[in-house]
């Protein structure tokens, strides 16, 4: 049986304007299992996105226990998630969040520069990682000199170059055409079963959804199937 590499349990997030509290979150309780493909449903402002920076440890809950890998993450200070994150988690962003001014190459080897690997080391993670998202004869273009569905690659590129325990894609085809999307959802589902990775994705498409093993829905910050 595969063990939940992800924990949520009774997490609640309230977020506050002056004096006026705004609930997002009420009462998650969420098991992702390792090698598991789950995609999150809901309306804009469900609070989707909210949760998924949770799980990423970009955003820490209101209450409640939240645990990655076996680390309680709900309890750690800002410079050891910022460790933590940079070895177990790989963000897919829905606007693609390449820099303009640096190559294919350079962008998926930005998460590398942070670790202890050598030049040669990071040159062929970042080479494997482009040749798995079918781009290695794109390593030196610009963003400019690609399409939305490559830059997209790219960024998965970028997400799976350090080899993380997690993929968390937020609404990854959102901005994409039908054709792209499709590609880039082939791509995902390629990621999970060959490479079993574990991918969270929100999204607001039924059809992107139906790519995953698990579709969950939240409707004002309630969870549901």
């Amino acid at each position: 049986m595969a063990e939940a590499i992800v924990k949520v349990s009774n997490v609640t997030k309230t977020y506050y304007r002056g004096s006026l509290a705004i609930p997002v979150l009420h009462d998650i309780n969420l098991d992702v299992d390792e090698g598991q493909f789950l995609a999150l449903m809901g309306p804009s402002g469900s609070g989707k996105t909210t949760l998924l920076n949770l799980i990423a440890g970009i955003d820490q809950p209101s209450s409640g226990q939240l645990s990655v890998a076996g680390e309680d993450i709900s309890r750690l200070n800002d410079g050891k998630l910022a460790n933590w994150r940079s070895r177990h988690i790989g963000f897919v962003f829905q606007f693609y969040n390449l820099l303009p001014v640096l190559t294919a190459f350079e962008n998926v080897e930005l998460p590398l520069l942070l670790t202890k690997l050598s030049r040669k080391e990071r040159k062929q993670h970042v080479e494997t990682a482009l040749s798995i998202v079918g781009l290695a004869d794109r390593i030196k273009h610009y963003p400019r000199q690609l399409s939305g569905g490559q830059e997209q690659r790219v960024a998965i590129a970028r997400a799976i170059v350090s080899d993380p325990t997690l993929i968390l894609a937020d609404e990854p085809t959102g901005d994409l055409d039908k054709t792209s999307a499709e590609e880039i959802l082939t791509l995902l589902s390629r990621l999970n079963s060959e490479f079993n990775k574990t991918i969270i994705m929100v999204t607001h498409d039924p059809r992107a959804a139906e790519t995953a093993k698990v579709i969950l829905h939240l409707d004002k910050g309630e969870l549901g199937r």
